[in-house]
């Protein structure tokens, strides 16, 4: 059942995609390259929907046949599906920044709810129940998750081969650990993204959109805190594996804050998109990504999953590479 059911997902998103693709076409939904693209030329936009609907699905099915807790499909369902529905509303028009913020924060909070908030922390031996400021915390991380994997959703195949190497490789670590249960939502969003994937692959045919990176941003945040209730330092170990977007997208945010820029005003100042300019390459790039992910992120993240290293000490060993190379492509500084 679970295997025919990740097939499904996956053949699901590959076919929704070119329909989606074939609409953008007939009805011109185009993104046209501007001076804040990274993008040559006019591509169909739109494409995460493909995502959207074959992983909530796919997340129906297993609920309804047992193989998910309810409280887990509410949260991921609702917040997840709200998400899109915002992100698909500004790809088609435009709405305020500050009323996509309150929907951010609202299917957060729903998150939340569903989850019984943020789990204790596992902070160097001890175990640090936060209360009611960890579920502020654990609001605004969420919220910050989802926006920057938006950002991060500028060069072709990025957020998709980003979302698949932290799915598979969380699910990876479920199954070390002996959460045989755990590791299908994670393969079920890996399918998901696997059939849009094929279309988005540098040189991409469809770029995914609001919809589809604010999903995935606002689902994979929820996963790790859902990991942090199995075992504090699977919070940690989800953490690390999200780390490239993380990273990339916090310092250039905080150096573009420092100069009095408006953060969410569109640009082409995060280190992946110099890489890509400084290499001519999105495809260059886009593997540099998936490998530091299979290479470096995954052997630490399951490293500490398995109890043999500290979790904050294992995400500072996991970031402090990644910051220098934001460093090396100038993440953040002032566009020419």
């Amino acid at each position: 059942m679970s295997s025919i059911l990740l097939l499904g997902v996956f053949l699901t998103s590959l076919l929704l995609t070119f329909v989606l693709r074939s609409y953008a076409l007939r009805n011109k939904l185009m993104d046209v390259p501007n001076a804040r693209s990274s993008h040559n030329t006019p591509t169909p936009r739109g494409g995460g929907v493909a995502i959207v609907v074959s992983f909530l699905t796919g997340l129906s099915i297993s609920m309804l046949s047992g193989m998910l807790p309810w409280a887990q499909f509410v949260g991921l369902f609702g917040a997840g599906a709200a998400v899109a529905v915002i992100g698909f509303a500004d790809d088609h028009g435009h709405i305020a920044a500050r009323w996509r913020l309150l929907g951010h924060f609202m299917a957060a909070i729903w998150v939340l709810i569903c989850f019984g908030g943020l789990a204790p922390l596992d902070i160097f031996g001890f175990n640090v129940d936060l209360g009611w400021f960890g579920a502020i915390l654990a609001a605004i991380y969420l919220v910050w998750v989802l926006n920057l994997y938006n950002f991060m959703d500028g060069i072709d195949g990025i957020a998709g081969a980003e979302a698949i190497c932290v799915t598979v490789a969380g699910a990876i670590l479920y199954w070390l650990c002996g959460f045989t249960r755990e590791i299908w939502v994670p393969l079920l969003l890996a399918s998901a993204c696997g059939g849009f994937l094929l279309w988005n692959f540098p040189p991409a045919k469809i770029f995914m959109g609001d919809s589809g990176s604010g999903f995935l941003g606002v689902v994979l945040g929820a996963m790790a805190l859902q990991a942090g209730w199995l075992e504090p330092q699977l919070l940690w170990s989800w953490l690390i594996l999200m780390g490239v977007f993380i990273v990339d997208a916090t310092f250039t945010m905080l150096h573009r804050l420092m100069r009095g820029e408006k953060v969410y005003e569109a640009h082409r100042s995060h280190a992946y998109q110099y890489a890509s300019r400084q290499h001519f390459s999105h495809r260059k790039v886009t593997l540099a990504v998936v490998l530091i992910n299979v290479f470096w992120l995954a052997p630490l993240s399951f490293w500490v999953g398995k109890g043999g290293l500290d979790g904050v000490s294992g995400l500072l060993i996991a970031y402090l590479p990644l910051l220098v190379l934001a460093i090396k492509y100038s993440a953040g500084k002032a566009e020419a």
